[in-house]
């Protein structure tokens, strides 16, 4: 199969339509319908159910818009990667969310830099859960990544530290006063529901976009939420921590895609694991 063949298939079988798939791609509609049947034919199995009202995905056609998304995401990771090898741009992308593991970005960096060989570190700031999807396509060469919040599959990870929890929560807070909490302790606090994680279900309390907000967030006491440990040296004016004795612990690890062969990555990563 061809890249292009994949893309017309993909852009199908996400509109459900011949005519917005083509507007889409910037093409007619005829050619789009014939490169579509072709590959049917090639592959010896229908992709899609049509009728004149309804265009529907087979069981084949589903298993080929998983698999060519991966494959679309895997040749456009490659193109971005094989950019950046060039002579004249030689650097490497470190991918770590906005707000974490600040002493140790900072640590690292450092000492990174006084290494022989060293090159540019570009770090690229991300939103909450970023992190692995541009690490995965190709817009990061590595990342910091926190077990158990991040997915880690497919990527090759080594494990930098391991740290609990706190409750961070505004000033002046009952709970401040507490020398530790449990999880149970903050099941239901009255009048300051839990801040909300991209991706998790809806619920009362606000939905978080990064760190920054956050914060802000908690000092103006409108939420609270559990964070790792380290973030304690980062809490502005406004806002209390407690240890929670029970909350999972936290483990930070350095990721990079497996089949990267980046002397710049390894030397990045020799340099955390030595921090």
């Amino acid at each position: 199969m061809e890249t292009r063949e994949l893309r017309y298939f993909v852009a199908v079988a996400e509109e459900l339509h011949f005519g917005r798939a083509a507007q889409r791609l910037g093409m007619a509609q005829p050619p789009l319908s014939r490169a579509v049947a072709q590959l049917e034919r090639r592959l010896g199995t229908p992709l899609l159910t049509r009728t004149s009202r309804v265009v529907a995905l087979t069981g084949a056609g589903e298993v080929l818009l998983r698999e060519g998304r991966a494959a679309l995401a895997a040749v456009e990771a490659a193109e971005r990667r094989t950019r950046r090898a060039a002579p004249d741009r030689a650097g490497v992308v470190l991918a770590v969310k906005a707000g974490a593991s600040a002493e140790l970005l900072a640590k690292l960096l450092d000492a990174y830099a006084a290494e022989p060989g060293a090159v540019p570190v570009e770090v690229l700031l991300c939103g909450i859960g970023e992190q692995g999807p541009v690490l995965r396509d190709g817009r990061a060469d590595v990342a910091l990544l926190h077990r158990p919040f991040d997915d880690l599959a497919g990527l090759d990870v080594e494990e930098l530290g391991t740290e609990g929890q706190l409750a961070v929560l505004p000033a002046g807070h009952p709970l401040t006063g507490r020398t530790d909490v449990v999880l149970a302790d903050l099941a239901d606090l009255p009048g300051l529901p839990a801040a909300r994680w991209p991706g998790h279900p809806a619920g009362p309390g606000p939905q978080i976009r990064d760190h920054a907000q956050l914060l802000q967030l908690i000092a103006l006491g409108r939420t609270y939420a559990v964070l790792p440990d380290s973030v304690r040296a980062q809490l502005p004016e406004g806002v209390t921590a407690v240890p929670v004795l029970d909350a999972p612990s936290v483990t930070t690890v350095v990721a990079w895609p497996p089949q990267s062969r980046s002397r710049a990555v390894a030397d990045l990563v020799r340099t955390a694991l030595r921090l």
